[in-house]
């Protein structure tokens, strides 16, 4: 991309004399993605992507071109300013620091130098390990596979010009088990912002022999009953509460279309004092790490929650300046999509509470692990998730296996609820959707209790 920077300046130049604002985007990567389904390759596809992309803002409006063809730049930026002169709006622009940089990927294992039969192979010992033998239980598995380099560009009127190479893999493992009578699911992800190293440096056997016998157990799981309990979440639950029914809830964008029950909770109390959430994209841990948005704002560790207190939310420079605020850095997308505010590394904060010092004043509560997905109106500021399985607690200890449990509520409650929060730590691998765009996130958190929670199951 760096020998393509002094074309895209020159673009630059000549649009910025017609328009208040341009800024040009531009990346050039290879993809790979392997599907193996019940231990045979159903798909291999290896790309090379290659585009930019133009967008001006003028009489606060946007235009916005994409193009595949470099040499076409200059047509496109033609396009783009016919498309703002024949809007009117009133967009303006959150002030940023004007910055020149150059990112590096973190890989330690580029994804070129590892091949096609390397990655089958990596593949074909998950999917190995995950068909346990167990008599009568049948399992079906699925294995997904991604990887992704890219060189990137950015480039505006404002004098911003950063280059960013990005690496990124993900294995994706959902297994299904039968008896006959019951069907369960379990599933786990691996991976990271970094070379192949972010798969290999994992038990890939370990990991993929735990979803195959969880799917099992739960075959032999009772049904789960239905109330109010105290809880604990897992990890991975904790995370896609704090994702889904807060980290959607303080997008500005939402926020600004009133579909947001903390529209008006700015610094007001949402949750208990112990509760302390982050949206955190310069984290190289995380996999929804960027240095920088595509707004060329640099990110940083954005506390959400202090003490309970909501007192930050998450922008582009667009919803920023209508709310009168500095950009978060949370502008994303694909570079032929039009930026929308998401989410990267959202979490809760661990505390100091070992896993057994939560439980043990629970005497009658149920513990819930893992997501199945579920539904979240931010509006409405309800929610309702599916657990992969969940546990009986009695009297602090551990005991009946359940199955098919969902946990639902109102995002306030719940928060408020919170009143005990461990000191371990995960972030996961993972995909949102929004406005019709996937990006790569991470959600975590630690082990957490919630008092009062509504729980229901098929008993």
């Amino acid at each position: 991309m760096e020998e393509h920077i002094d074309l895209f300046k020159k673009i630059i130049s000549k649009v910025e004399q017609k328009v208040d604002y341009v800024d040009i985007r531009a990346g050039k990567g290879t993809n790979t993605s392997i599907i193996m389904k019940d231990s045979k390759i159903q798909e291999i596809n290896s790309g090379i992507s290659l585009g930019a992309r133009i967008r001006v803002l003028n009489n606060g409006s946007w235009g916005f071109a994409y193009t595949n063809d470099f040499t076409k730049l200059e047509e496109i930026s033609e396009t783009a300013i016919k498309i703002s002169n024949a809007l009117t709006g009133d967009i303006e622009l959150s002030e940023e620091e004007i910055i020149e940089d150059k990112i590096k990927s973190q890989a330690k294992i580029q994804f070129k130098d590892v091949s096609i039969d390397e990655k089958k192979e990596i593949i074909a010992e998950a999917d190995k390990a995950t068909h346990i033998d167990k008599k009568g239980v049948d399992i079906s598995t699925t294995i997904s596979y991604s990887d992704s380099e890219a060189k990137n560009a950015f480039v505006s009127s404002e004098g911003s010009s950063i280059l960013m190479d990005s690496s990124r893999v993900g294995l994706f493992l959902n297994t299904v088990a039968s008896n006959g009578e019951l069907i369960q699911f379990s599933h786990g992800s691996l991976g990271g912002a970094r070379g192949f190293e972010a798969i290999t440096d994992n038990d890939i056997e370990g990991f993929s022999r735990e979803i195959g016998e969880n799917a099992a157990k739960l075959l032999s799981a009772k049904a789960a009953p239905s109330g109010r309990f105290p809880i604990i979440t897992d990890n991975l639950l904790t995370g896609v509460f704090i994702h889904e029914a807060v980290g959607h809830a303080v997008e500005s964008d939402l926020i600004l279309q009133d579909d947001s029950i903390l529209k008006d909770q700015m610094n007001k109390q949402i949750g208990s004092d112990i509760v302390n959430i982050y949206d955190d994209a310069s984290n190289p841990k995380g996999f929804g790490y960027y240095p920088y948005d595509v707004e060329g704002v640099k990110t940083s560790k954005n506390q959400i929650v202090k003490n309970g207190e909501l007192i930050s939310t998450l922008s582009s420079r667009e919803t920023a300046a209508k709310l009168g605020k500095k950009s978060s850095g949370n502008a994303r997308s694909s570079i032929s999509n039009q930026p929308i505010v998401r989410m990267s590394n959202t979490y809760l904060e661990p505390g100091d509470m070992s896993f057994e010092e939560l439980i043990e004043d629970i005497k009658d509560g149920i513990y819930l692990k893992g997501s199945r997905g579920g539904q979240v109106d931010t509006g409405k500021g309800i929610f309702q998730f599916n657990a992969d399985e969940a546990y009986k607690i009695e009297n602090g200890e551990l005991t009946t296996q359940f199955r098919d449990v969902s946990l639902s509520g109102n995002i306030l409650e719940t928060l408020k609820g919170v009143d005990g929060i461990g000191s371990d730590f995960k972030l996961s691998v993972g995909f949102c959707g929004k406005g019709g765009q996937t990006a790569p996130v991470g959600d975590g958190g630690p082990h957490t209790r919630i008092l009062n929670a509504l729980v229901g199951g098929s008993s």
